[in-house]
């Protein structure tokens, strides 16, 4: 018969033989918390092929419920703010806001904010609660503070980790809003991403201690970073090796915007392909070029939207006289000139990973650098 510890067991068996959990202590957190008391409600998992994507609900009362908690995937818990799989009847599109991310992710993440025994530790997202558990059970309750946005996930959050035993201290609210958190912390940990790091987390950090957090953007870009703090509104650090993609945290969502009409403009050749934006480190600095603007689509096939000011950069099959890829612009902004200026300094330098390029932050900029501070950098929209 199937059993959690079973299930629990193997799993952080496969994430020690797969290197993503190495540190004996968090192998025992993962054998000690279940994971399932966190969606007792079910999840929601995509149709494969469906566009837009459809989720199903996945239910306590369904056949292989159990094992699918201890997949090695983000289970999606909520979309559009407010719908849960103990909602749904039939397969239902939105945009997932919640989740359980994927444990290997969440256990490697805590490994590298690299905390031990008896140091304070901020968690921004409490999410499900899964999270924070493996946090208490590591680090001791006392040790973690844990915040939440949306009041509904908060209480099943907490209604979860007192059923277990855990009582850490659980704030709601908006986490990027340091006037809601009072305290002085060793480290910030963030199961959400950010565009730019809000300096009210910097303030609850003391000298020296650590911010681990994801910057991600609006054209889906993604790049985790270890800071240090060095002073009030001060840090630096470097970005890590591996693929980290979190949501977006509601106040750094992108706004709303009205249907996106591709008019006519300024076309001219490419000296890349436009399909190089699929790739996960070129996307990401495509994004630090261009940090307000959304991208859809994908292949030859791509789109820019800038949101402020509705300027465009868009492509298709045509290519110039030269045979190059044609990229169309129109507006203030020629984003694509931006892009292409930003790519060409990252492929000069090797194309490196995002652990090429580091971070500093004052109180009046914070800057992403391409190899160290004096190379190529981008501003974060602070």
């Amino acid at each position: 018969m199937t059993t959690s510890q079973g299930l629990r067991d193997a799993l952080a068996d496969r994430l020690r033989a797969s290197g993503d959990l190495e540190d004996p202590a968090w192998m025992h957190a993962a054998q000690g918390v279940p994971r399932e008391v966190f969606v007792s409600d079910g999840f929601m998992r995509p149709l494969p092929g469906t566009h837009p994507t459809l989720y199903e609900a996945v239910k306590p009362t369904d056949e292989g419920w159990l094992e699918g908690v201890y997949e090695d995937v983000t289970l999606i818990t909520q979309l559009d703010g407010h719908v849960s799989a103990f909602d749904l009847v039939e397969p239902t599109a939105g945009d997932p806001t919640s989740s359980s991310t994927l444990p290997s992710l969440v256990l490697r993440m805590w490994h590298q904010l690299g905390v031990t025994g008896g140091q304070r530790v901020l968690e921004i997202g409490t999410g499900t609660g899964y999270s924070t558990a493996l946090g208490c059970h590591r680090l001791g309750d006392a040790n973690i503070t844990s915040v939440e946005v949306d009041p509904d996930n908060a209480e099943r959050a907490a209604g979860a980790l007192k059923g277990l035993g855990y009582a850490p201290r659980l704030l709601v609210g908006d986490g990027l809003d340091a006037r809601l958190i009072d305290g002085s912390y060793d480290a910030l940990i963030a199961t959400c991403a950010v565009r730019y790091i809000p300096y009210g987390w910097l303030d609850q950090i003391t000298v020296g201690g650590t911010v681990l957090v994801t910057l991600g953007g609006w054209m889906g870009g993604y790049g985790l970073v270890k800071l240090t703090v060095t002073g009030r509104g001060c840090a630096t650090g470097r970005f890590l090796p591996g693929t980290t993609e979190l949501m977006i945290a509601r106040p750094h969502g992108r706004p709303p915007r009205p249907p996106l009409v591709l008019l006519s403009g300024q076309g001219k050749g490419s000296r890349f392909s436009p399909a190089l934006l699929d790739g996960w480190t070129a996307r990401w600095v495509a994004q630090l070029a261009v940090p307000n603007a959304e991208r859809l689509g994908g292949g030859v096939h791509q789109v820019l939207s800038d949101v402020g000011t509705g300027s465009l950069a868009y492509s298709n099959d045509r290519v110039d006289d030269d045979g190059n890829p044609l990229v169309t612009q129109r507006g203030p902004i020629p984003l694509w000139d931006r892009v292409s200026e930003a790519l060409i300094q990252w492929q000069e330098a090797g194309t490196p990973h995002q652990s090429g390029f580091g971070i500093t932050i004052t109180p009046k900029s914070q800057t992403v650098w391409l190899g160290d501070e004096a190379g190529p950098s981008w501003r974060l929209p602070v």
